[in-house]
């Protein structure tokens, strides 16, 4: 990896290595109203309109080179130019970047747009849109950003007539090809340190470049995403890489996806590198990152597929994620949370779900006969205890399982089994924590707790991801929740486009010590004392995570 500075340049020069464009929004219409035109400094693309939900799209445009061979392990590098004589048709899937088995390209830095409509006499009428960029989830070892219509993300901008911003989904690669870690990686001058961060940066630098072609206003970008989505939006909103460009002023997390974030040279990641190496027939050669780059394909694939399974209970992790790398992602979260200064988002919304860490603990502990090695004993909660979290004393395993006890209660849960308290455990660290540090560290900042039974992880998505029946027969839920992920990307307020009535209580700031509660019983506001005590302890002790 280059030196930070350099690598800047380098990022920088992504998109400037394109001829500039004008400011003002330039929208070419063909005349044929239902196959728009729009006509950019590397192509000409083709969208298409639905009536039937009342949107324009454009499903497919690129935004970077194939990571093939050189760009393999590489920050993003910029789109080839399109034969000025062609005109690109968007309305086409794209492929995913290469998943862990068999699917996938490296030809895979894609994204989408779609909004409600906008031509040139729109333009004239009306200022140009929020933006909404959403980062898929998948454990940072999986997903794809392609869609269909109508599209993801679709009910959140159809709860209500107000709604009127310009969505855009990117692909960014996951596992061994976004997230390989090592000294090597970041000496080798053809490589990078979390591409796969890079390529998100990369996609929120198209915005600032090319979005007001379709509409939207680049100096009101929020960025969203679920799980190793909402991930990626911790990973945004600290990085240094960020800071001083205003990318975005917005952040909205959904149920972050925040794993231990170890340094890019640290024991446990030379190992991961070398492990990768081995198995891949790259180990001694006399450039390995060379050799790394143009190894088949499947070879990588199959690697990274046997390294996260294999320690999937035995530490409740995927193995693959961002790493601090002393250049884009300098500072762990727990630094940037408890030192002075600003996150890289003004105003922050996040949420977390009452049971959606049980989705990541071992099975096992769920009775007393077990599985996979693990049962409901108190032995086993310790053994997993220090697999997860193999540098705690004995002093911290006694406050975890003081925080954590075999019977216990948090805000909206009594537990007496172990599955449970593992879960509240794993929630806290992973999850829920991040979701509070972020919203509170923010200028300002909201926190969701989602408890509607099963309330695992992804359980709240039926509310705003896909189009569904739960929309309507629990309409006042919907439009509560998605109304106020709605409000929050069109103004910065969860409140200001509120769809309920004065019935229906509005979403707290979370600097009054309270949050908002999707519940069973209703849309509620309630206390966080204890999660604050346990997300305290958490900042104590993340050193030791890390985190």
């Amino acid at each position: 990896m280059l030196p930070s500075s350099t690598l800047a340049i380098r990022l920088i020069a992504f998109f400037s290595s394109l001829t500039s464009v004008t400011a003002s929004p330039t929208l070419h219409q063909q005349q044929n109203a239902s196959r728009p035109l729009v006509k950019l400094d590397y192509g000409t693309f083709q969208g298409a309109v639905s009536s039937q939900y009342n949107l324009i799209y454009y499903r497919k445009i690129p935004f970077g080179a194939s990571t093939a061979g050189p760009n393999r392990f590489r920050a993003p590098q910029p789109p080839i130019p399109i034969n000025t004589t062609t005109v690109y048709d968007t309305d086409q899937a794209f492929d995913m970047c290469p998943q862990r088995t068999v699917n996938g390209s490296e030809d895979c830095l894609y994204l989408g747009v779609y909004s409600r409509p906008w031509s040139q006499d729109t333009a004239k009428k009306h200022k140009l849109r929020p933006v909404l960029l959403t980062f898929y989830g998948g454990g940072f070892i999986r997903g794809s950003a392609t869609f269909d219509i109508p599209p993801s993300g679709f009910p959140v901008l159809n709860v209500s007539q107000q709604n009127d911003y310009v969505v855009i989904y990117s692909n960014y690669r996951t596992n061994v090809f976004g997230f390989l870690p090592g000294s090597k990686i970041a000496e080798h001058p053809g490589a990078d340190l979390n591409p796969g961060l890079l390529d998100q940066q990369a996609a929120l630098q198209w915005i600032q470049k090319y979005i007001h072609h379709f509409g939207g206003d680049k100096r009101n970008v929020t960025i969203w995403g679920q799980s190793a989505g909402g991930g990626s939006v911790v990973a945004q909103t600290i990085a240094t890489g960020n800071r001083g460009k205003k990318l975005f002023t917005k952040a909205m997390s959904s149920s972050p996806f925040w794993p231990k974030t170890p340094r890019y040279d640290s024991a446990w990641a030379e190992s991961l590198y070398q492990q990768t190496v081995q198995d891949v027939g790259c180990a001694n050669h006399t450039d390995e990152i060379t050799c790394l780059k143009t190894v088949d394909l499947q070879k990588l694939r199959d690697s990274a597929l046997r390294l996260s399974t294999s320690q999937q209970y035995t530490t409740s992790a995927f193995t693959w994620g961002p790493v601090i790398d002393d250049s884009f992602l300098a500072e762990p979260l727990s630094d940037v949370i408890s030192k002075k200064g600003k996150l890289n988002a003004n105003t922050v919304l996040t949420s977390y779900n009452l049971h959606e860490g049980e989705n990541f603990t071992p099975p096992g502990f769920g009775n007393a006969t077990g599985s996979a090695g693990f049962n409901s004993s108190q032995t086993s909660f310790d053994s997993w205890l220090r697999g997860f979290l193999p540098d705690f004393q004995e002093e911290h395993v006694k406050k975890v399982n003081a925080l954590y006890p075999a019977v216990g209660e948090a805000e909206e849960i009594k537990w007496n089994s172990t599955y449970i308290r593992a879960g509240m455990l794993y929630r806290d660290l992973v999850l829920a924590c991040p979701a509070y540090w972020l919203s509170n560290k923010a200028e300002k900042g909201w926190l969701i707790e989602y408890t509607i039974s099963p309330a695992k992880h992804a359980s709240d998505v039926q509310y705003w991801n896909t189009v569904g029946a739960i929309q309507k027969t629990d309409a006042r839920t919907y439009e509560a929740y998605a109304g106020a992920l709605a409000s929050f990307v069109q103004t910065g307020d969860p409140n200001a486009h509120k769809v309920t009535n004065a019935s229906v209580p509005a979403v707290p700031n979370v600097v009054e010590g309270k949050q908002f509660l999707v519940t069973a019983g209703g849309i509620k506001q309630g206390g966080i004392q204890m999660l604050e005590e346990r997300c305290k302890f958490w900042l104590e002790v993340a050193e030791r995570v890390p985190i």
